[in-house]
């Protein structure tokens, strides 16, 4: 807070707030919130509404709950007022710009000399090294996703549609012991495998077509995320050429990771081979992404990535190389890794080739 010149800080992301908190309050949707925290240097408070304040209550120790009863922006002032505030800080990827000009409203309208300061990556920063027990909690979550997926493979079987394949798998991740998932399952059948983030749809399984499954559980607030592409009667060379680039990508990429190197030397390796393979333009997304309380969150293995991270031990992310083609489909092999104090872990058991009769 003091590095980023802010007196007072304004926790709205639920990953955040559950990581300073132990609050587990999630919220429903984007413009709708189970609280927020204030932090000053003399103050801890959860600011919730009447739904929540006995699970604040019971969860958040050292926080002072607060419960709001005509909206956060409307009583924020006040509260403010209180603590002196002159620098509020404010998670910018978590404000919408309709809340903000609401907020920055009801200040000016009760004459307060607060300014609103945007601050950058504050919690995310803490968050990208994890303590023995987010990495016991992320291991847990990998083994119950993983933990019936080959019954699974030798489940499917010609006829049965993608949303019936993804329904299928869910039950089994949610019977293993799931609290969630952490997504919902993609399941994308030929054609469809050439869509990366497809939706489940109609598509028929089919013998020599790739199958691509990417799914993750969730469990005690830490996710996983992993995903493998089949092949039933395996007698597709192109299946098996595009296998092997994507699975050689994502070894020579692994190989490179410890602490010290950097994250887009890492995306740097695995687009390097692809590339020289002739398949530069089939490999459009990042290689990999960092996972913990969210699916999604830093660092990011991607050349776009702004903050280019040099990584560090107890970093937990994953490696996902893929080739897309139209008209024919995909293949995309994910493990999640944790890097250690000269090398890197796969916290996957799974075998990356996969068959009816595996």
């Amino acid at each position: 807070m003091s590095e980023q010149n802010i007196d007072t800080f304004l926790v709205l992301i639920e990953e955040n707030r559950r990581y300073l908190s132990g609050f587990t309050g999630e919220d429903t949707q984007f413009d709708e919130s189970a609280g927020a925290l204030l932090i000053t240097q003399d103050a801890l408070l959860l600011l919730t509404d009447s739904r929540y304040v006995l699970q604040a209550e019971a969860e958040a120790s050292g926080y002072d709950i607060i419960c709001y009863h005509h909206g956060l922006a409307k009583e924020l002032p006040a509260i403010l007022k209180q603590l002196k505030t002159k620098r509020l800080g404010f998670e910018g990827t978590r404000i919408s710009y309709n809340q903000h000009l609401k907020l920055k409203r009801e200040i000016d309208d009760k004459h307060l000399a607060v300014e609103l300061v945007e601050t950058k990556y504050m919690v995310e920063d803490l968050r990208l090294i994890k303590d023995d027990t987010e990495i016991e909690a992320i291991r847990k979550a990998v083994e119950i996703a993983e933990s019936n997926f080959i019954s699974f493979v030798h489940w499917l079987k010609p006829g049965i549609h993608e949303i019936d394949a993804a329904w299928e798998l869910e039950k089994r991740i949610r019977m293993a012991g799931a609290q969630s998932l952490s997504f919902p399952v993609i399941s994308a059948f030929g054609k469809n495998s050439a869509l990366p983030h497809a939706i489940p749809g109609t598509r028929t399984l089919k013998e020599n077509i790739p199958l691509l499954f990417d799914w993750g559980a969730k469990l005690n607030g830490y996710c996983s995320d992993m995903t493998r592409t089949v092949i039933l009667e395996n007698q597709d060379k192109q299946f098996n050429k595009i296998f092997t680039i994507v699975y050689d990508a994502q070894q020579k990429a692994i190989d490179a990771i410890r602490p010290g190197v950097s994250s887009k030397k890492i995306d740097d390796i695995a687009r390097s081979h692809i590339t020289a393979k002739g398949f530069k333009e089939n490999f459009g997304h990042g290689l990999g992404h960092g996972v913990g309380m969210a699916v999604h969150e830093s660092p990011s293995i991607s050349p776009l990535n702004e903050k280019n991270i040099i990584i560090e031990e107890n970093m937990v992310f994953t490696i996902e190389p893929g080739i897309y083609i139209p008209d024919w489909g995909g293949i995309r092999l994910e493990n999640l890794v944790l890097v250690t104090n000269d090398n890197v872990e796969i916290l996957n058991q799974l075998p990356m080739e996969l068959n009816a009769s595996t």
